[in-house]
């Protein structure tokens, strides 16, 4: 079993109808599933944040490039 975690919930995914911690039965639809996650994030939340996905062990992390704007988008960073 393989997991999807996303490291850190910014505000637009809280918004989202996403899920953390999925589990997903094969590491090939875990990959697939945190890839096209991942881009959806980037393509479609308010730009704020850039997404990545870095593997670790049986599970697939989506975490935060560095912030690529000055503001937040409500989700727990620290811009001070």
């Amino acid at each position: 079993m393989f997991k999807i975690i996303v490291e850190k919930e910014c505000g637009c995914f809280k918004r989202s109808d996403f899920e953390n911690n999925i589990s997903v039965a094969s590491k090939d639809d875990a990959l697939s599933k945190s890839i096209e996650m991942k881009n959806f994030m980037n393509d479609e939340f308010c730009g704020k944040h850039e997404f990545k996905v870095q593997e670790a062990g049986t599970n697939f992390v989506i975490a935060m490039h560095d912030s690529t704007s000055n503001g937040c988008c409500g989700g727990g960073c620290d811009t001070h």
